[in-house]
């Protein structure tokens, strides 16, 4: 089934120059790029984006790691895109993550570990809502 999926590449991966490298793996793994923009998000924005980890210790550094530098934030394509995605990211720890991962090569720690991914159809819509209105994305069916 063709679904969409949100994918952020965090701050430090941003930074040090790894735009390129991460969606070129997107679409090398059969996912279109529907809709991307460079953002950087404000401390309110990022704690609104992670209000669902808000009782979790790691919650005020990662809101502010979030909102530390820019982020290009992504709406992917294709067939079973959020589970595909989130194969191509690997495991959340880049130490624990699969060779060849994205998390693994790019990563630096748990929260530094370069990417963002939407982890089921109902996170996808509401991630994708909060940074895309509908007219910014586009059909990969083209």
């Amino acid at each position: 089934m063709v679904e969409r999926t949100l994918s952020i590449v965090k701050p430090d991966a941003v930074a040090r120059g790894l735009i390129g490298e991460i969606l070129r793996r997107f679409e090398s793994a059969g996912l279109k790029i529907v809709a991307t923009k460079l953002i950087r998000l404000s401390r309110s924005r990022a704690e609104a984006f992670y209000a669902v980890h808000k009782e979790r210790p790691f919650y005020a550094s990662l809101t502010e790691y979030m909102s530390s530098g820019s982020v290009l934030v992504s709406v992917l394509e294709g067939e079973g895109a959020i589970m595909r995605n989130r194969e191509i990211m690997g495991a959340t720890d880049p130490a624990k993550a699969a060779p060849g991962t994205i998390r693994r090569d790019c990563g630096k720690d748990v929260e530094k570990n370069a990417v963002h991914g939407s982890d089921g159809a109902e996170t996808a819509a509401w991630e994708i809502a909060f940074f895309f209105t509908p007219e910014e994305i586009h059909s990969g069916r083209q």
